[in-house]
């Protein structure tokens, strides 16, 4: 996690949580082979994500996934998860988390499967925070509007920070030197979703042509002439999100796009740099 990005950056996805159909089993932890969650291997990361977060970075655990299967069945299945997420990295009684002592600071909602009863899981995970503890929820929603997945849950005003993948999405991506279906596609998600604060949305971007399956990538000179220009006249502007860490480290898209991402201080009290 020491790493040029996690330094830039103030928000860093971390980790991913998958669970299977049966919902009455354990979650399971998929770090993508950086560690064995089942022997206690990634225990060690505790050292490295508060480091991270001694620097500002806000750590979040990514649920979901487009591989999985995993599904919430009910309202008392959400309070459950919950309970799990609380007690396992958010900050709660269990002795056994898989990251060790470190406490996360919020959850991200990347779901691709189902639709049902998410809203009750964001509903739970909000209602864990306490006026010393706030704890962050973000969301990761495919840019055609509505997010086929996420329609219900994006409707409670829960989400703190909104990216939206603007990238393996035709009908609302940038192509062939053409930035109109994505500022549309932008304009209509800043002005359909309600969320926790003003500066809630990102626009979310591959850092290499080949870090996507489907198109997407926007070319820095673009993204800083034509594309910035357009969506950070909005008041819902946070910043960009960016796909992902080891394609950006090949590129450096981050840093040559950095100074045109921020915003001043005194108009933004959010991140504006994210990486998943």
């Amino acid at each position: 996690m020491e790493s040029r990005q996690t330094r830039e950056a103030a928000i860093a996805m971390v980790v991913a949580l998958l669970w299977s159909r049966a919902y009455t089993r354990t979650p399971v932890l998929n770090l993508v082979g950086h560690c064995d969650p089942p022997s206690g291997g990634c225990k060690s990361l505790s050292t490295d994500i508060q480091s991270c977060q001694s620097r500002g970075v806000k750590v979040f655990l990514s649920l979901g996934g487009a591989v999985r299967n995993y599904k919430i069945t009910s309202t008392e299945d959400a309070e459950n998860v919950s309970s799990y997420l609380w007690d396992n990295f958010l900050g709660g009684q269990s002795d056994s988390g898989p990251i060790g002592d470190a406490v996360l600071d919020g959850i991200d909602f990347d779901i691709q499967k189902m639709t049902m009863h998410w809203d009750d899981l964001a509903s739970a995970v909000f209602a864990l925070s306490t006026p010393s503890k706030k704890i962050f929820l973000s969301v990761a929603p495919q840019c055609p509007y509505p997010d086929a997945h996420l329609i219900i849950a994006l409707q409670i005003g829960r989400f703190d920070f909104i990216w939206i993948h603007f990238y393996n999405n035709p009908p609302c991506l940038y192509a062939n030197g053409n930035t109109t279906d994505l500022v549309n596609s932008w304009t209509l998600w800043t002005t359909s979703v309600p969320t926790t604060q003003t500066r809630s949305f990102y626009i979310g971007l591959p850092t290499a042509p080949d870090a996507v399956n489907n198109g997407g990538y926007v070319e820095p000179d673009v993204l800083i002439s034509q594309v910035l220009p357009k969506i950070k006249s909005s008041s819902k502007y946070g910043g960009v999100m960016l796909w992902s860490k080891y394609w950006d480290e090949q590129t450096n898209y981050s840093s040559i796009i950095k100074n045109s991402v921020i915003m001043k201080p005194s108009l933004v009290e959010v991140p504006c740099l994210a990486y998943v």
